[in-house]
């Protein structure tokens, strides 16, 4: 599969209108903003592996680490996801789609924090 042909415009792209430069720029910022985040759960496993190897078993570490690198990547593909859905609602005046995934970060996230926490305490 050649470069241009990997590249080339989704088809949502050529239905409906072009929104208003606004709303597609806040868009483009919420992608980036989940891609951050992606990146941040990415350097948090490379942290707790490289950094902090008493935190943890090996095993322990090996398993939060892996976690959080696959809730990284998978956030950075819904990420993507959810910001076309999003353009090709505003192309099309429909109604934004609803998304569980903010909930279930939260979630994983508040579970994180509070797994590390513990895990901090009993290192000590």
């Amino acid at each position: 599969m050649n470069q241009e042909a990997m590249m080339r415009e989704p088809a949502w792209r050529k239905t409906g209108k072009t929104p208003d430069y606004r709303f597609s720029l806040a868009n483009e910022r919420t992608f980036l903003a989940w891609i951050r985040t992606s990146l941040a759960l990415l350097a948090g496993a490379v942290a707790i592996d490289q950094l902090a190897p008493n935190i943890a078993p090996q095993p322990v570490r090996i398993v939060l680490c892996v976690v959080l690198s696959m809730i990284g990547a998978g956030l950075a593909t819904l990420a993507y996801r959810r910001w076309a859905q999003m353009e090709a609602a505003m192309r099309n005046d429909q109604a934004l789609p609803f998304s569980r995934v903010m909930l279930l970060m939260t979630i994983v996230v508040a579970v994180a924090a509070f797994t590390f926490a513990v895990l901090i305490l009993v290192a000590r």
